[in-house]
């Protein structure tokens, strides 16, 4: 009987310090397809909804109905324009009133969202005032979560979240910096290394066809390569107990 217990009891150590990897699929809400295969990919894959979009709402349902936890990918304003309109993007020249009613609409958009990651976000991220209220409104809505997706390495939202009481940890990896099949391959490698190495890592890919694939294939690997995938809440409150500090992959 001693012996069993040893066993069990070592074994469960073993499962304990087995490298935990998250992974968040972003900007869900435009294309139906690869939204809807990113919302069954194998395990506790998160799904980030972009607010106002035409098929949002559908996908956020559908991943919830699959057990997935969802996410506001909120836009913020980023240092650089592309021209592109986002729905809902917080912008650094709205009053305090309009950040507010932003991030209300935004967020209602967005059904069973636990938490919410920053979209693009390279100027926003940087301003202390608009950290601040963001947090504000994170808090106001209980017990959620943020993941700053770290666009830039002069970010002070983790800080920020952090010192607002808010869980929180930011992006180390991102799977498709460019979608082609070897960088997403690359990358998901430099993952797992990652993990490794830290104990836990977080990744963010994108509803591209290679990143898909990709998941598709290798997700269902992990556990017998030594891994556990777990939810990005998971991570969360795991990093939030440890008091890790996180620094983004370079």
């Amino acid at each position: 009987m001693a012996a069993l217990i040893l066993f069990f009891t070592v074994s469960h150590t073993r499962a304990q310090q087995l490298p935990r990897i998250a992974i968040i699929i972003d900007d869900l809400g435009y294309e139906l397809a690869l939204g809807r295969r990113a919302t069954e990919l194998p395990g506790p894959v998160a799904c980030a909804v972009l607010p106002g979009t035409p098929r949002g709402r559908t996908l956020a349902m559908a991943a919830n109905e699959r057990g997935k936890e969802v996410l506001l990918h909120l836009p913020l304003q980023a240092l650089q324009s592309d021209g592109k309109v986002e729905p809902g993007g917080i912008m650094l020249d709205m009053s305090r009133s309009e950040f507010a009613e932003t991030f209300a609409k935004d967020f209602e958009s967005v059904p069973h969202a636990i938490g919410v990651n920053t979209h693009r976000g390279s100027l926003l991220t940087r301003h202390p005032g608009h950290m601040a209220w963001l947090m504000e409104e994170i808090s106001r809505r209980g017990k959620l979560i943020f993941i700053d997706s770290y666009t830039t390495n002069e970010s002070i939202a983790l800080q920020f979240a952090r010192e607002s009481g808010v869980p929180a940890v930011r992006r180390d990896i991102f799977l498709d910096p460019d979608p082609s099949p070897e960088t997403v391959t690359r990358e998901f490698a430099r993952l797992k290394q990652l993990a490794r190495k830290r104990g836990m890592a977080v990744a963010i890919g994108h509803p591209y066809p290679a990143t898909i694939e990709l998941l598709e294939r290798e997700l269902p690997r992990l556990a017998e390569e030594g891994f556990e995938l777990i939810s990005i809440s998971e991570l969360v409150e795991l990093k939030t107990i440890a008091g890790r500090p996180d620094s983004a992959a370079p």
